[in-house]
């Protein structure tokens, strides 16, 4: 190599260092603005449903106002929230090359809808009113600093990721949903950095600076490995994949038969909190509105009914399907965490064992995002058990089929050989193709 070639490698190789130093220092600002934001956004939201779950469990009267809960929620996304009503899946279709606008309304019209459906006693999570205040954040922030367009969809990756990761306490499983929830099978790479910092910094902040605690759940103790304990949590997790899928399109069924039965979205808000209502009474207990922390919590301590999984399925379907705000993953904890209880005691194995599992399993299967559950698992319930955890994710993963929480979900990678489904193809569209 003679003199000037050397210089120019040299040239380059600095070239290249600064390259990537300035791309390092960029996301590191860019997804720690992104975290502080969702981090602050989740601070606020999980202190005000604190407060509204308890102002619903002084005042159990509050239920019978469901249907004016709902008539509020419909009217407000009819009258404000233009393709907010579209929540996560608008997201992840901006990510996927969309070409619509996230508007920064999506953050307050959700946080108020989520906060009167708890209020009232409707069953529905968290986490979907903590992806869609990131995201909306995150294009918010763009916007502000006229991002491109190949950076804004990284940037709003990483509105999931610290909404995900603040709202649970979980910044290695928020990294990874974001990366994981866009396209099933997929994961992008140029997003691992930002993610990473948006998610930890919005845990960060929400834990730290402004001071929130999160729910935890314990295990004491993992069973030693063996061929029947693994032959017991493939069995399990295979149940776990069916359940989720069963969440997911009866939650879709509903909400498409309502849509067609009543066209009117207050009227179907008003008729979804009578059904609600009725289910209580049906059912004759209260335990399976709100978030269903009791019930998780139920399931680590002792036992619980061997259908509540199933109630508490049937309540957040029909309130999510008639119209109502709120997330679907902390039902879905509280579901799988309730069917492993139930499992337990027919497989014969430790309890709170299964119900960590199920916990995990079910949740994965609804979102097919298998890692992020995997590392969820871990941050919440230790490593000790991470084979059998990796073994419930892997195994509901498969099992939910193509089905999911989120229609507007592509799939990368057909979960099986002998399913031809094309790659890029909508959740939406697996079973239902547009007609041409």
């Amino acid at each position: 190599m003679n003199q000037w070639s050397a210089r120019w490698y040299e040239f380059v190789k600095k070239r290249s260092h600064f390259a990537l130093w300035s791309t390092f220092i960029k996301w590191i600002v860019l997804g720690s603005v992104v975290g502080f934001l969702s981090g602050t956004a989740s601070a606020f939201f999980l202190k005000s449903l604190d407060y509204v779950t308890d102002v619903r469990l002084e005042h159990p009267w509050l239920l019978y106002l469901l249907p004016l809960g709902g008539v509020l929620v419909s009217f407000l996304y009819m009258r404000y929230g233009k393709n907010s009503a579209k929540g996560n899946n608008l997201i992840l279709e901006q990510i996927q090359d969309g070409n619509e606008t996230i508007p920064l309304r999506m953050a307050p019209l959700v946080l108020f809808g989520t906060l009167v459906t708890h209020l009232f006693g409707g069953s529905a999570g968290r986490e979907g009113t903590a992806v869609q205040m990131g995201g909306s954040l995150a294009e918010w922030f763009g916007k502000l600093i006229k991002i491109s367009p190949l950076d804004r969809k990284i940037l709003l990756m990483c509105g999931i990721s610290g909404g995900f990761g603040s709202i649970f306490g979980t910044p290695l499983a928020g990294t990874l949903f974001g990366l994981e929830v866009v396209t099933i099978g997929l994961i992008s790479q140029r997003a691992l950095l930002p993610c990473f910092v948006a998610s930890f910094v919005g845990d960060l902040v929400t834990t730290r600076f402004w001071g929130v605690h999160h729910t935890h759940y314990v295990v004491n103790e993992f069973p030693a490995l063996s061929l029947m304990i693994i032959l017991k949590v493939v069995l399990a997790s295979v149940i776990f994949g069916i359940v989720s899928m069963l969440f997911s399109e009866l939650t879709h069924f509903l909400k498409r038969t309502f849509t067609a039965m009543i066209s009117n979205p207050m009227i179907k808000g008003a008729v979804g909190g009578l059904i609600i209502i009725a289910l209580v009474f049906l059912v004759g207990s209260r335990d399976y509105l709100g978030l269903g922390i009791p019930l998780i919590k139920d399931s680590f301590e002792g036992d619980v009914s061997p259908f509540a999984f199933l109630w508490k399925l049937i309540f957040t379907a029909f309130t999510l399907g008639t119209g109502f705000q709120g997330g679907e993953v902390t039902p879905l904890f509280a579901i799988g965490a309730t069917l492993g209880n139930a499992l337990a005691g027919i497989l014969h194995v430790y309890g709170p064992f299964l119900a960590a599992l199920g916990f995990i399993a079910v949740f994965c299967g609804a979102t097919s995002t298998p890692i992020a559950c995997f590392l969820m698992g871990i941050e919440l319930f230790g490593s000790e058990g991470a084979v059998y955890m990796f073994i419930a994710c892997v195994v509901s993963y498969l099992f939910s089929g193509h089905s999911s929480i989120y229609t507007s979900q592509l799939i990368g990678v057909s979960k099986s050989q002998l399913i031809p489904i094309p790659q890029g193809t909508r959740i939406s569209n697996v079973k239902r193709p547009r007609k041409k």
